[in-house]
């Protein structure tokens, strides 16, 4: 069986030895590299492409923000999984931004974090459910009588290309499941997210997380 690679950023001692062991005690998962500072989790990331990058926010030299935005750049196959104590959702749009897939709290379970670095490895979008309820309730209360209404209900085919921009798909991958060019991948896109008045990825997760598209892939 073919192992997943997994690369841990994190500058604590202690919590990275933690982190190597909880992740090497899994059967199907191997930390392949380590580092303690943002600006050697890049070098040695574009040296090792793992197939998940556990990304601690707090590091010195480059944060773990700075951090994914080159990563991502340099290597966008990688997957990076950041780890945090912040509950504040606007860590959770810059991080989607930059290209995070996931964000999971330090306080919860390790269980949580294999759940999560699984998910992410397959192309999916995770949120540490501590904080599912506040991002959703965002959502809620920052689009409930305010904005446009809705100039028209979202099609069946442009639910389908939400959800699966949601679950973490480029516009390529989705075009070539459901036999369209990207090309029109791009046009239903742009028109779901002006009837629903979304601006940006983290508007789409988190209507994900109310229709409980996340929950349910």
């Amino acid at each position: 069986m073919n192992k997943l690679r997994i690369f841990l950023a994190e500058d604590h001692d202690m919590i990275r030895e933690g982190l190597k062991m909880i992740i090497n005690s899994q059967p199907d998962m191997e930390c392949i590299g380590e580092a303690s500072n943002g600006r050697a989790a890049v070098k040695r990331v574009v040296e090792l492409l793992p197939d998940v990058t556990v990304m601690d926010i707090s590091m010195p030299e480059l944060n773990g923000l700075q951090a994914t935005e080159r990563i991502k750049q340099s290597c966008p196959q990688v997957k990076v999984l950041t780890l945090t104590r912040h509950r504040d959702d606007g860590y959770l749009q810059q991080l989607l931004r930059a290209g995070a897939s996931g964000y999971v709290l330090k306080q919860s379970a390790s269980t949580e974090l294999i759940r999560a670095i699984r998910a992410v490895a397959s192309g999916k979008i995770y949120l540490d459910p501590a904080i599912t309820e506040q991002v959703v309730g965002n959502y809620v209360g920052r689009s409930v009588g305010k904005g446009p209404a809705l100039q028209s209900e979202p099609s069946e085919r442009e639910n389908e290309v939400l959800r699966m921009i949601a679950w973490g798909y480029s516009n390529k991958e989705i075009a070539a499941r459901l036999s369209l060019s990207v090309k029109t991948v791009e046009v239903h896109k742009a028109n779901v997210m002006r009837k629903l008045g979304m601006r940006s990825r983290i508007d789409i997760v988190r209507y994900a997380l109310l229709q409980g598209w996340l929950q349910n892939n």
